[in-house]
């Protein structure tokens, strides 16, 4: 896992995502047996680099801590959704581009 991408757990999803104040945090909802999220891992970490000093990024893997993936209504991984001041502003589900998390980052930054 790349240096600026942070892991989540269910515990430490609050402390984490939602009490981070106006830095946005993009969260990737994934499992290690899913082809798609397997995909735009490398992505999500050159991401996590370009905007290490704007947007945290963060990962929770959805098969060992359910809780979170439950509450934002998690039904197909990969899904990234973007937190900004502790609400949910943006999200996209399935293996997307680089350009395309990057035109959803650029929006709240």
């Amino acid at each position: 896992m790349a240096d600026n991408v942070c892991v989540l757990t269910d515990s430490s999803f609050n402390q984490d995502v939602l009490d981070v104040g106006g830095r946005p945090v993009l969260v990737d909802f994934w499992a290690e047996w899913c082809g798609p999220c397997k995909l735009i891992g490398p992505i999500i970490a050159e991401v996590a680099e370009e905007y290490k000093d704007t947007v945290k990024v963060c990962k929770i893997d959805t098969d060992a801590h359910q809780k979170s993936p439950a509450t934002y209504g998690i039904s197909a991984i990969p899904t990234i959704i973007l937190f900004k001041e502790g609400k949910e502003v943006d999200r996209l589900v399935g293996a997307k581009t680089k350009k395309d998390i990057k035109g959803m980052v650029d929006k709240y930054v």
